[in-house]
């Protein structure tokens, strides 16, 4: 939302443009361009030929400097460039406010005394304020701790153009952060695919100490239960004697006894076992 309010705001001077006939009208629009209310976007400004004519006019070619430092560039280039025309209260407030839009990028700069050293302000009180101003356009959410003596960014609105030749670190830091996160997606599914082995393992093991329970629950409740569920010798109802197994259930008579009695007879007797 605001992109497209400064961009509007922008449309007047981008119209008058083709009447910018001459170094002097180019600089005028540069002027009152960086003066308008709501007008923090001037790259397509900066690209229009009439802008771009100012570089070989050595009267007004500062103009042209000053439109890039409003474009992408901070309060302290202003500062530290020679022969620059000199700002209005609306150009230097707003300069100091698209600085503090950089600035604020880094949460380093954020104490005030580093704010206040780069924005040339000569007490909190200033700083504050200007905060504030920012804070009421739309230029950013921030909150003061005067305690800290800290500006607390919570969001930056992307009203500052990109400076020549930005692009390519940009591109640098993006392919890097995105090789991290190649990289760490990949540990990420390794780690998963442990976990699963793991699971399977414990998955198998859990059945197989199933099964090896419910065998020696069968065991505990018939004895003679053997290893795959066969019944042994002894649970059949055999014995065993001197010639093998006996079953018990069948009645086998043998000779235990052999007398001779009176007559000369030979009686025997018979026991069943």
């Amino acid at each position: 939302m605001e992109q497209t309010k400064a961009l509007n705001a922008l449309e007047p001077f981008l119209a008058l443009h083709k009447s910018a006939t001459s170094p002097i009208a180019a600089a005028d629009l540069v002027t009152r361009a960086t003066s308008a209310p709501n007008t923090y976007l001037f790259s397509e400004l900066l690209h229009t030929p009439a802008v771009q004519s100012l570089a070989s006019s050595p009267d007004h070619g500062p103009f042209l400097t000053l439109l890039q430092i409003f474009s992408y560039g901070t309060y302290a280039d202003y500062r530290s460039t020679a022969g620059l025309p000199k700002l209005s209260d609306a150009q230097t407030l707003k300069l100091r406010q698209l600085s503090l839009l950089t600035l604020a990028r880094d949460r380093r700069n954020l104490t005030y005394e580093k704010l206040a050293a780069n924005l040339e302000l000569a007490s909190p009180r200033d700083l504050e304020n200007l905060v504030v101003t920012a804070v009421y356009a739309g230029l950013l959410d921030a909150t003061l701790d005067p305690h800290r003596q800290v500006v607390q960014v919570n969001s930056i609105a992307p009203l500052r153009d990109l400076a020549p030749g930005a692009i390519p670190p940009i591109m640098d830091k993006l392919g890097a952060w995105s090789d991290r996160c190649g990289s760490t997606l990949a540990e990420l599914e390794a780690e998963i695919q442990t976990i699963r082995n793991k699971a399977t393992q414990r998955q198998k093991l859990q059945e197989h100490n199933e099964k090896e329970v419910q065998r020696l629950i069968a065991t505990l409740k018939d004895p003679g239960l053997e290893a795959g569920g066969k019944k042994s010798a002894a649970a059949k109802g055999l014995r065993f004697g001197k010639r093998g197994p006996i079953d018990d259930g069948v009645e086998e008579a043998m000779d235990v006894d052999i007398d001779d009695d009176a007559s000369g007879k030979v009686r025997s007797s018979r026991r069943k076992l």
